[in-house]
């Protein structure tokens, strides 16, 4: 998710919250007015009575079966209310409902005393009750109570107003939720629609920099730091600004400059290096490969000459160390003219089976001398494994791979060469019995120049230099392919190499 995504979604569920409290609270504001008024009207109701009727209590005990009706007509204008007379303990005396009240009934007047002390101890301000409905046997009602005063002025009992909550207003109720319901809710999603829409246009002026700046940093990674490509970079930045994303352009352009210098150094020092093995591996390639040939006609002079048996030792040692070093020379300008940027593959399609049978006949006598058995599987017929390969260099990483095994692979050992295809590649086995390689050898074998410590694993390069894998891995990658391997002490080592499959010849 982008950032303007992220903050056009965080601004359009702010507006919303924001009107959906906006809601809530004008719900809240207006039952909370909704129930002062109706609180309001009944304590002045009841005061209206009290005042033009002090002797209530009286009343009722003089004429006790006019009584209830004479309470009924005070509240006949007083629609969804119900007025009692009350003890000065809170006993139901006489009520204007329907329902009977069983004898004693008595009603909660601790909200209403609470109410009246507050209304004494704050004058100004008398705040709603919410109190018991004798009918319906809640505390959801909103309640209204007036003191009856005796002949001392001592109080006996109360005019005790029930207002009920659900259909005390319900007109008033229906006037809100039909002028609420459209104009306001349509009002407040206009509101939060402009609002948002006026916040997506901010972000997308203020993160538009920024999104050049991704945009220089994609085509950076796409095309690299080649100086062809500094111009179309430029190209992509935001134009310079005061703000902190001007500061974070100037400082990509300054990083970018100090990365192009520092990769064009780098450039430099490796083409030197290059260069530098290339030159000095053709430069001693010839008197290494001269010196090798007259250690030879050495030994082939001192080879029945008993008294010369020492000398012959020693320049058996000497010619071995002069072979060694001439390969790895040979291999070190292999891997330069490998790193070539130029280099490119002289690639055919071949059945990479026959390649490996031909391969195999050159180390058959080598193997045959170490005791080691050497054999080629081949594919089934119609299913021979074809790839684009360059014939010389893919030998070459082959011939690495069973050199390597034939150094440590002990007499009776088997190796095992084969090409199959699966689905759009093709894999190249290079397996043996041999005593395997250790777990801690596994991720650097590949590694230019490193040699297991483990005598009993495969040589990791050519002469024990620690290349031959490393221009496999180099010929594998230059192929479009990779090289794994598993192994481990005891099971032996397969090395799989896959290559890119092309079709069939003939299809």
């Amino acid at each position: 998710m982008s950032v303007r995504l992220k903050l056009a979604l965080t601004i359009f569920a702010t507006g919303l919250a924001t009107a959906l409290l906006v809601i809530a609270t004008v719900l809240y504001a207006y039952q909370r007015f909704d129930r002062e008024m109706t609180f309001q009207r009944a304590s002045s109701f009841l005061m209206r009575v009290t005042m033009t009727y002090d002797d209530v209590l009286e009343l009722r005990r003089r004429r006790p079966e006019e009584f209830d009706a004479w309470l009924r007509n005070l509240v006949l204008y007083e629609p969804d209310t119900q007025l009692y007379v009350l003890d000065a303990a809170g006993v139901v005396l006489a009520s204007t409902g329907k329902v009977r009240l069983a004898p004693g009934f008595k009603v909660a007047l601790g909200p209403v005393m609470a109410a009246m002390q507050a209304a004494k101890e704050n004058p100004g301000r008398t705040p709603f009750v919410m109190g018991d409905d004798p009918e319906r046997m809640d505390a959801n009602a909103v309640v209204a109570a007036e003191p009856l005063r005796a002949g001392g002025g001592a109080t006996a009992g109360y005019l005790y107003l029930v207002a009920h909550r659900d259909s005390v207003g319900g007109s008033r109720w229906e006037a809100l939720r039909s002028s609420f319901a459209l104009p306001s809710l349509a009002l407040i999603g206009l509101i939060v629609a402009l609002t948002t829409l006026l916040a997506a246009l901010v972000i997308a002026s203020v993160t538009r920099p920024l999104r050049r700046l991704t945009d220089a940093v994609a085509s950076l990674s796409r095309s690299g730091l080649e100086e062809s490509t500094a111009s179309a970079t430029r190209s992509l930045l935001p134009p310079p600004t005061r703000d902190e994303f001007g500061q974070l352009t100037a400082a990509f352009e300054m990083m970018l400059a100090t990365l192009r210098r520092q990769w064009g150094a780098l450039r430099r020092l490796d083409h030197f290096r290059r260069e530098g093995i290339s030159n000095l591996s053709h430069d001693l390639r010839s008197p290494l490969t001269a010196t090798a040939a007259c250690l030879e006609t050495l030994e082939q002079r001192w080879a029945a000459d008993a008294a010369r048996a020492d000398d012959s030792r020693l320049l058996e040692v000497a010619l071995r160390n002069t072979r060694n070093a001439a390969r790895l020379v040979q291999s070190l300008g292999d891997l330069a003219q490998l790193d070539e940027p130029e280099f490119s593959l002289r690639a055919v399609g071949v059945d990479v089976g026959e390649l490996l049978d031909d391969i195999r006949v050159r180390f058959a006598a080598r193997a045959a001398q170490g005791g080691v058995a050497l054999r080629c599987i081949h594919a089934e017929e119609g299913a021979a494994a074809y790839a684009a390969v360059d014939v010389e260099l893919f030998e070459r990483a082959i011939a690495n791979l069973i050199d390597n095994a034939l150094k440590f692979c002990p007499r009776g050992a088997l190796i095992t060469l084969a090409a199959t295809r699966v689905g759009d590649v093709v894999e190249v086995r290079v397996e043996d019995d041999g005593p395997g390689i250790a777990a801690s050898d596994l991720p650097h074998l590949f590694d230019r120049y490193f040699r297991s410590r483990q005598n009993v694993a495969p040589a990791t390069g050519e002469g024990g230099k620690g290349l031959g894998l490393a221009i496999v891995k180099r010929i594998m990658e230059l192929h479009g392919g990779e090289v794994m391997v598993t192994s481990g002490p005891g099971p032996g080592t397969r090395v799989t190499l896959t290559l890119p499959a092309v079709a069939l010849r003939g299809s």
